[in-house]
């Protein structure tokens, strides 16, 4: 039996990873910074250490007799107004944690990372020995990423990187699941011409243990799935809503145009915006994704995109996020 320390654990991967560890015989302590959560991670199995990734003394605590790191926590903002607060939790969090291992004897740090480390400016098809542009980009949250990374990635500490792509499955709040409530109230303003390359999240998160279970340290795996036009993606969770979408995609121009009015509507009222210049950016990415090195060593297996869609709505009808069928 093994003891982790998880952060993120309340997320929407951590809400699978840890159940995922805990099945296993392994333990798990988890970073909790508000005791709302607290609860669900009792229920869960884990022991809560309350504190944040400013918090020397928790980190310690967390850390002590653990065997290895699960760090997930990360701002995911696309507004500019956040970027200072962003960067700090991304990146100097990240720096903290590698610290706190390190003084703690932790044998290994899993990162999870994005495939926004790469950036959106990189297009094709990508794999693990694509360069990165992260930290050439504009948008803060690929060029936080980024930098997180490497601070990993230069650690003295055995470690792992993770980069899901377009995560979907059971448990989503905020990622798809915004949009999937848009459409299911037939007020989905566009589509953006992009691809979606949907990674189960359930698959991800068997992965990152898999991936600790072989020691595959110094690696880093692209977590990806089945890869359709945004417009066909948008289409399916329709005809399975039994509701209208848009027929065709928007233009990219339009979309920016419209994220810059909404975003500067929303600043002068002192409001974070959703609709940003940011992620019309990330949404309008044309990437496809290669997970073979992940099929290959870690068992990585991609859930077809029917399936994904039909379990994630599923699971939202059962907690009334939408309407029924």
């Amino acid at each position: 039996m093994t003891q982790f320390f998880v952060t993120g654990a309340t997320g929407f991967l951590g809400g699978h990873l840890v159940p995922t560890l805990l099945a296993q015989g392994h333990t798990v302590k988890a970073l909790s910074r508000r005791a709302a959560a607290d609860d669900s991670l009792r229920a869960m199995g884990a022991d809560v250490i309350r504190g944040d990734l400013d918090d020397v003394a928790a980190l310690a605590e967390g850390m002590k007799g653990c065997e290895a790191v699960f760090h997930m926590a990360a701002d995911v903002s696309t507004d500019s107004r956040q970027a200072a607060r962003q960067t700090w939790v991304n990146v100097e969090g990240t720096r903290r944690m590698l610290q706190a291992a390190e003084r703690a004897g932790v044998g290994s740090f899993l990162f999870t990372s994005s495939v926004s480390a790469y950036s959106h400016l990189v297009g094709g098809e990508l794999d693990e020995s694509t360069p990165q542009r992260g930290g050439e980009s504009w948008v803060n949250y690929e060029r936080s990423k980024h930098a997180a990374e490497q601070l990993v990635r230069a650690s003295a500490l055995p470690w792992i990187v993770f980069h899901p792509t377009h995560v979907l499955g059971p448990g989503d709040r905020q990622n798809w699941a915004r949009a999937i409530r848009m459409i299911d109230r037939e007020a989905l303003p566009g589509i953006p011409p992009g691809l979606a390359v949907l990674a189960d999240v359930r698959e991800i998160a068997r992965a990152q243990l898999r991936a600790w279970e072989r020691q595959r340290f110094g690696e880093s795996y692209l977590l990806g799935g089945e890869v359709l036009e945004m417009t066909d993606f948008f289409h399916r969770i329709g005809a399975q809503l039994h509701k209208r979408t848009p027929r065709r995609p928007s233009p990219a121009w339009l979309l920016r145009a419209v994220a810059h009015i909404k975003t500067r509507l929303a600043h002068a009222r002192g409001m974070d915006s959703e609709l940003t210049p940011e992620s019309v950016a990330i949404a309008c990415r044309r990437q496809v994704v290669s997970s073979a090195k992940a099929q290959r060593e870690l068992d990585y297996r991609i859930t077809p995109a029917d399936t994904l869609l039909a379990d994630t709505l599923g699971w939202m009808r059962a907690e009334g996020l939408i309407g029924a069928p």
